[in-house]
């Protein structure tokens, strides 16, 4: 296997683009992967899910993560770090000493319209007139501001289970993946009857506070039912089924449960920040929690997925401290981040794979965004969940795709 030739890239840049005054910066940095004879292939540019996740780290004789041996063939692959992520000025628990409105202002600046910005300066950076682009998930929500205000520099796009809705509203997004996390429930039940009622015991041990984790955290039955954000990636059944065979009060139980629910202390952007990915034009006010159905509030024995709670600013240790923050965020009036027109007037090119099952980024929602781009081809399966990027020939497929090939 050649080695790779991993190129580090650092930038500093304008915390604010939109206004020159604002005299602010952040570092932005980037990783550039190339494979022996590939050093004059094209650019491709990957942007990854989140928000609030740094790239992956891709070592000298492996590739890592799986896609990148066939990006690779035909890219040089530009591992961005996100504006707040990885080594682009990350944000942190240690940031908080800067006050509640300040912080909350900081992170309003961190959206995907200005990660765009960051992306052409990385561009112009790197002498390329154009690139092409990788966007998993909120990297797929990202590609379409992309298209919305700079599509000139895009070659092709790739998007996988991340064609976002461009014209609908945080709470039609939620309501809606609640309508996929039933289904992904009574699925789940389906196959493992029994644990229908081991979840219902579960449920009363989290709400006599008798789940505990290794970091304190007393568990809640809504942190409980989150766990069921597995079941959005291929194997993540997997994931729930260990987690309910075992003793409620083993180490092993409360360590894989503490692992398996979807927000975390590691990356505080992505709880304080969720739900604004899914915000244009508005406010989201705790949007997942507003538009809980009944039968879930009912039913407790229904899992959820990334449907974030207020109150775990209360009852999460790792949470607590960006409480006021994520309290102000919810009220802050996003501005519109898409714009419909451009991105059907872009005349993008690429492939995109949309998962009928997802339980992030609903099938509906994408397929009425793939019509606003006639020229990116769309790959509908059911073959693979949210994270088939990762556990998939996926990129392969959607290379094939773009280029008139038949799917291997």
């Amino acid at each position: 296997m050649n080695d790779l030739t991993i190129d580090e890239h650092t930038l500093t840049v304008p915390l604010v683009w939109s206004d020159p005054s604002d005299t602010r910066t952040i570092d932005i940095f980037a990783r550039v992967v190339s494979r022996e004879g590939g050093e004059a292939l094209p650019y491709l540019v990957f942007l990854q899910g989140g928000p609030g996740h740094e790239a992956p780290r891709p070592f000298h004789s492996s590739p890592s993560p799986a896609w990148l041996d066939e990006a690779l063939a035909h890219y040089r692959v530009v591992m961005l770090d996100q504006r707040g992520t990885g080594l682009s000025s990350p944000v942190g628990d240690a940031d908080l000493g800067r006050g509640t409105a300040a912080m909350a202002e900081h992170l309003t600046h961190l959206r995907a319209d200005a990660i765009v910005r960051d992306c052409e300066a990385m561009r112009e950076h790197l002498g390329a007139d154009r690139w092409s682009v990788l966007g998993q998930s909120f990297g797929g929500f990202t590609t379409l501001a992309y298209l919305s205000t700079d599509s000139a520099s895009l070659d092709e796009v790739f998007i996988t289970g991340g064609l976002s809705t461009v014209t609908r509203s945080a709470d039609e997004v939620y309501a809606v993946c609640y309508d996929k996390m039933r289904s992904a429930s009574e699925n789940y039940y389906r196959r493992f009857p029994d644990h229908r009622d081991v979840m219902r015991r579960l449920v009363d041990h989290a709400d006599a506070g008798d789940i505990v984790l290794p970091d304190g955290e007393v568990v809640s039955a809504s942190r409980l039912r989150s766990v069921g954000s597995a079941l959005g990636t291929d194997d993540g059944w997997q994931t729930v089924w260990s987690l309910l065979e075992r003793d409620p009060s083993s180490n092993a139980f409360r360590y894989d449960l503490m692992h398996a629910m979807p927000f975390g202390g590691r990356n505080p952007l992505y709880f304080a920040f969720h739900e604004s990915s899914y915000a244009s034009g508005q406010a989201t006010r705790w949007s997942a929690e507003r538009v809980e159905p009944d039968d879930f509030r009912d039913d407790v024995t229904l899992f959820t997925g990334e449907h974030i709670r207020s109150e775990w600013t209360e009852t999460v240790p790792a949470f607590q401290p960006w409480r006021e923050v994520a309290l102000e965020l919810a009220e802050f009036e996003w501005p519109t981040i898409y714009d419909a027109e451009a991105i059907a007037a872009s005349g993008a090119t690429g492939a995109a794979a949309i998962y009928v099952n997802d339980v992030y980024v609903p099938l509906e929602f994408s397929l009425e965004t793939a019509r606003l781009l006639p020229g990116v081809h769309t790959w509908v399966t059911s073959e693979h969940e949210h994270n088939g990027l990762r556990s998939g020939p996926v990129l392969s497929r959607l290379i094939d795709l773009a280029h008139g090939r038949r799917l291997r």
